[in-house]
């Protein structure tokens, strides 16, 4: 085993790493720190996520800066925001000692005008960044390509599934021609090959296969479930599971924020985070996350990746992934700690296969999962409300108010008394469409995952969210069209066809967000709240049509309302919020 002084790191580099208490180098460290320290050599390295690649090539990138020079050397283009930060830190970590060094971070989302003032004030020669934001910034002028003599294009497979291709081959356009490439990638498809063959002159290659372990205090389970009975079965099992703390994975954006918005409108407190949200909404979202104000959060493998939460109870794979280190890498975040962990996969009947290969190549077995049937629910629920209130100590002022009440229940059992508790519930049994959805039994054809209606309180969200935003109307109170509202009013029909006015003390404001964009009102309402930081319950009527929509604000949280939206963006088109 080598040492990262053996490598031939500096001293000052070696006491960084030293203080962070990283002392054996990786496999891919060790083979390619060397190389980039000795040569001026276009690399390729191919490792997974988790095998120390930051270091592998940022080191030897500090190693190359000239400190004296106060122009930009060096670039590293990271797929998203949290990667770019977290290499950002990682760096700065390592120059801890090097005072000269300076290293800035620049990503979409966040106030370019701040993003600008900090490369002019500190001349960074090391700028991380997203590949979009890098390109904003060339085209204002602020960022000279011309001196930057290594770019690092940083999970290469990953910036080619978003989309980047065509802004990676922007980008090297304006940097010199002798300039050092160095790509990482876990993969390499044929679109990075082109890369590497356009760009690169006869690159150095190395391939470290990185171990697939996975943590031994995780239990992994699968459960076999109709496609259409997805939705329905996650509900059951976090109402039998209990307490959650959870991640659950999707493979899409779309299908990401699909889970979270049905989800929402079924009571459950989930939020999602994937690229299209803007970094206002990202942050709010993690921020709810890690304070444990949220417990579910709906994720693609890619936002994921800035996601670091010790004590995660759960992993979910909603959509199973397709490659085996995604696997790893999903369940891994659970079962930390020396906690114990479960990661639950949903499958369909044709890809128990893919279970087989896990449990061969990883060396682990999965228990098969029974979805609960809505009796099992009803029972948990109630077995949970029996231990929350005998677990309770009851107060002297409780108990005389409890005396002065026992006649009432003069002649009452206690076993009539959790009879009349359940049967509140049991009508949700009696209306559940779903029956048992595991996919070996019998299952009902064209259902839509409504879920339970049994649901606990603990992993419930607030039901009345859709009652403010529908404002208990009626099907038939749709906005007419043709109608134009008088000079300083806006109308609308109720019921019974007759026109009303704005709520009072509500303002009304209009989005240039509508039908046209793929989005429902509970989508709208997420977007308005998460932007503007203003909870649903001051939020009022909405009103959607075919390119935008207008929605009502309490008067209290109504000033300067829509100049929250000026840095959103819904898919790269800017949000504009106006008062109606």
């Amino acid at each position: 085993m080598h040492t990262f002084k053996e490598l031939g790191l500096s001293p000052d580099l070696v006491q960084a790493l030293d203080d962070l208490s990283i002392t054996e180098p990786t496999p891919i460290q060790q083979a390619a720190i060397p190389m980039l320290l000795d040569d001026a050599v276009d690399f390729l390295g191919l490792a997974q996520t988790g095998t120390g690649k930051t270091a592998a090539f940022g080191l030897p990138l500090i190693e190359q800066i000239e400190e004296q020079s106060k122009v930009v050397q060096a670039i590293i283009l990271s797929p998203t925001r949290e990667l770019a930060q977290q290499l950002s830190d990682s760096l700065k970590s390592f120059v801890k000692h090097r005072r000269d060094t300076k290293i800035a971070v620049v990503y979409g989302g966040a106030n370019i005008a701040n993003q600008i003032k900090t490369i002019q004030k500190q001349k960074p020669q090391i700028i991380v960044a997203t590949p979009g934001r890098m390109i904003d910034l060339i085209k204002r002028k602020v960022l000279n390509l011309t001196n930057v003599r290594f770019v690092v294009l940083d999970e290469a497979d990953e910036m080619l599934n978003m989309g980047f291709k065509e802004d990676i081959e922007t980008i090297l356009s304006f940097t010199q021609h002798d300039k050092n490439i160095w790509l990482f990638s876990a993969t390499m498809p044929k679109d990075i090959r082109q890369i590497v063959n356009r760009f690169m002159d006869a690159p150095k290659e190395i391939s470290v296969k990185s171990e697939e372990k996975v943590n031994q205090n995780i239990e992994h389970r699968f459960a076999v479930v109709k496609p259409h009975n997805k939705m329905a079965a996650l509900q059951r099992i976090i109402e039998l599971e209990g307490e959650m703390y959870a991640l659950i994975f999707c493979r899409t954006k779309a299908g990401t924020q699909k889970l979270a918005t049905t989800m929402a409108s079924e009571g459950y407190a989930v939020e999602a985070i994937h690229g299209d949200l803007s970094q206002a909404q990202r942050d709010m979202v993690m921020r709810k996350f890690k304070s444990g104000n949220v417990k579910l959060l709906a994720a693609t493998d890619v936002a994921a990746r800035g996601i670091d939460v010790d004590n995660l109870t759960h992993v979910i794979h909603y959509d199973m992934p397709d490659d085996l280190a995604y696997y790893t890498h999903r369940s891994g975040r659970t079962g930390r700690a020396g906690k114990s962990g479960a990661a639950i996969a949903l499958i369909a009947p044709r890809d128990h296969y893919k279970i087989n290969n896990l449990e061969r190549q990883l060396s682990i077995t999965f228990k098969k999962h029974t979805i609960p049937s809505m009796e099992e629910v009803l029972m948990k629920n109630v077995q949970g409300r029996i231990d929350d209130i005998i677990s309770v100590e009851a107060s002297e002022d409780a108990l005389a108010w409890a005396f002065a009440y026992t006649e009432a229940l003069d002649g009452v059992s206690k076993e009539d008394l959790l009879a009349k508790m359940i049967t509140k519930n049991l009508e949700s049994i009696n209306k559940d469409r779903h029956g048992d959805l595991n996919a070996t039994a019998e299952s009902s054809r064209g259902d839509r995952s409504r879920g339970d209606r049994s649901r606990g309180d603990r992993q419930r969200g607030d039901r009345s969210r859709g009652d403010r935003q529908r404002g208990d109307r009626s099907r038939d109170d749709r906005p007419n069209r043709k109608e134009r509202a008088p000079r300083g009013e806006r109308f609308q029909k109720d019921s019974r066809g007759k026109k009303k006015n704005t709520e009072q003390g509500m303002v009304s404001f209009k989005i240039n967000l509508g039908k046209s964009d793929d989005i429902q009102k509970g989508d709208l309402l997420k977007i308005i709240c998460d932007s503007s930081g203003v909870r649903s319950k001051h939020i009022g009527r909405i009103d959607m049509y075919d390119r935008s929509s207008n929605f009502d604000v309490r008067e209290e949280k109504a000033g300067g309302f829509e100049n929250s939206f000026s840095s959103v963006k819904l898919e790269g088109r800017k949000v504009q919020v106006n008062k109606a």
